[in-house]
């Protein structure tokens, strides 16, 4: 990622010039991602094709101010942190479904960064930590999302626990972003694909968090939720233009299911 992107990016999360690529700035980088870039599906509903590729990943997020769920946003991120400075690694893990079995291997993409400590990091999770987890820390985690807990897994593997339910199992081989490419394309074509059968644009408030499915707006405030219903196209994109900061020159069409995050 050359200088002139860097700059555009860090202008797209509200961030200041960086400094030295400490445990802070991780922090801070990783807190303003999650509160001005959306965990979203839209492009799957809209019939674009995402391609996981740093030049058409920066045309999205950056350019166009959208979202994107963990290949894009994770992908892109750790452009963004490589070229700070920090050592930043693309790791695979299996997504555990609500009945406590595990999705198919890289279901998900996260990062490790390495400094003094070991972390993980992952601004496309949806409704996950608001700050990196230390990876070699057995004790909980209090976080602003919850209280998380990263302990071993089989094989070398590590599991990322949230208030006792487990989240996701991540492996410790470092991957390329192109071997997320096959599995990027089941989630946006299987019918078997909660992303296909879903619709989600949901991004970090400092309040709490704020969530457009279709026509449904949901807030939540201090732990309290809110649901209202938009009426017409109008309002709807208006909300993606206050909620989100971006604009759609047509809506995508409601699925079976919603997501709410």
């Amino acid at each position: 990622m050359d200088e002139r992107t860097v700059r555009r990016y860090l202008d797209r999360i509200g961030a200041p010039a960086p400094g030295e690529p400490t445990i802070d700035l991780l922090r801070d980088l990783h807190l303003r991602h999650l509160r001005m870039v959306p965990f979203e599906n839209l492009s799957i509903h809209l019939g674009e094709p995402i391609v996981l590729d740093e030049a058409a990943l920066v045309d999205k997020i950056v350019d166009r101010r959208r979202g994107g769920f963990c290949y894009e946003l994770n992908g892109l991120f750790a452009g963004l942190l490589r070229a700070l400075g920090f050592p930043a690694a693309l790791l695979s893990a299996r997504v555990f479904t609500p009945e406590g079995t595990l999705g198919p291997p890289f279901d998900h993409a996260l990062l490790r960064v390495d400094l003094d400590d070991r972390y993980l990091v992952d601004v496309g999770f949806g409704a996950h930590a608001s700050h990196p987890l230390r990876l070699d820390w057995p004790e909980p985690q209090a976080d602003p999302g919850g209280e998380f807990l990263v302990v071993d897994g089989p094989d070398g593997d590590v599991e990322v626990r949230k208030d006792g339910t487990p989240q996701y199992r991540a492996e410790s081989r470092p991957r390329e972003l192109a071997d997320f490419a096959p599995t990027c394309w089941w989630q946006q074509t299987s019918p078997d694909s909660h992303f296909t059968r879903s619709l989600t644009c949901s991004r970090q408030t400092p309040e709490g968090r704020v969530t457009l499915t279709g026509d449904r707006l949901i807030t939540t405030v201090a732990g309290e939720r809110t649901e209202s219903a938009l009426s017409g196209d109008d309002a709807v994109r208006q909300a993606y233009r206050s909620h989100f900061g971006f604009e759609l020159d047509r809506l995508p069409p409601p699925p079976n299911s919603a997501v709410v995050l």
